[in-house]
């Protein structure tokens, strides 16, 4: 084969592999924007059963990374999953799928159950679907398993609706309201830690083919609570009438959280304070942090 022959073959293949990298790219952002909106669904105007807008959205969340795009990637062949390509999804749905697990728990063993009243069926199958191995491949994949996940928080709504009522509807408690906040605070701690870790757990150093991974991740978290604090404001608007500082936070918290959500950078930089070069984990923890600072604003207010 000539050196011209070879020299156009290298060629073609370093513009296929652009075009990839820049095809992931900009469908990751199309991708990175839930098609729900809360506020569309479920105008002030309109009645809700207290829980319904909770259980929709997160339905709708996990519903959105099943079906869009190229689907549920963390489980994907080793050329198309968490290691190479279109890893930057596969690492963000891991964020996701772990913060869904969180406000699942706590919807379930929180603000829908009071002392020793029982937990709602529906929600003991969704939460433990939500905890099958994202990473599985098949027996049972998890995609099969979050599906069933979402089939049975819609199950929840219409229990809501029907007449005796099967549901059990969210109890707009502050008090549990609060273990909601330290739940979710709890996870942008651990992002935070991701995303200014210099070494990995086993000790290793953070490589610049690693800082994705964690970047990815870390903002799988904001994009859950960013939707579902959406949904909170609208459940429990009541508290947020006789506290008014408390929607000011609220939504204080959502404008770092969209950012943290949507970042994308082309490629993500591992750049020093003093250098040229940006530095995407830390710029991305500024939201993160911020977004953290004001729940815990909000978690004092509301435990007055």
């Amino acid at each position: 084969m000539s050196l011209k022959r070879i020299g156009i073959l290298a060629g073609l293949a370093i513009a296929v592999l652009i075009a990839i990298n820049l095809a992931l790219h900009f469908g990751q952002i199309y991708h990175d924007r839930l098609p729900y909106d809360v506020n569309r669904e479920f105008p002030p105007s309109k009645t809700f059963i207290p829980g319904e807008v909770y259980a929709t959205t997160l339905a709708e969340i996990v519903d959105h990374e099943l079906h869009s795009g190229f689907g549920w990637r963390p489980n994907d062949l080793f050329f198309w999953g968490p290691t190479l390509m279109a890893d930057n999804n596969a690492s963000r749905q891991i964020g996701i799928i772990m913060a869904v697990r969180e406000t699942s728990r706590v919807f379930k063993d929180d603000l829908t159950k009071i002392s020793s009243n029982e937990y709602d069926p529906n929600l003991v199958i969704a939460d433990t679907d939500f905890r099958n191995d994202a990473g599985r491949w098949i027996l049972p994949s998890p995609e099969s398993k979050y599906a069933d996940g979402v089939k049975h928080l819609r199950l929840y709504v219409a229990g809501l609706h029907a007449n005796p009522q099967t549901s059990r509807p969210l109890n707009q408690r502050n008090v549990e309201l609060i273990t909601l906040f330290e739940a979710w605070t709890d996870l942008l701690g651990d992002a935070h830690a991701m995303l200014y870790m210099a070494k990995n757990p086993d000790g290793s150093r953070v490589h610049a083919w690693q800082d994705d991974d964690y970047f990815y991740h870390a903002q799988g978290y904001a994009d859950v609570i960013y939707y579902m604090l959406i949904a909170v404001r609208r459940e429990y608007h009541q508290t947020q009438a006789v506290k008014p500082v408390i929607e000011q936070l609220m939504d204080e918290t959502l404008t770092p959280l969209q950012r943290a959500a949507t970042m994308k950078p082309l490629i993500v930089l591992d750049g020093s304070e003093t250098g040229i070069f940006a530095n995407h984990r830390h710029n991305l923890d500024a939201y993160i942090s911020e977004a953290r600072q004001k729940m815990y604003s909000i978690r004092e207010e509301l435990e007055r």
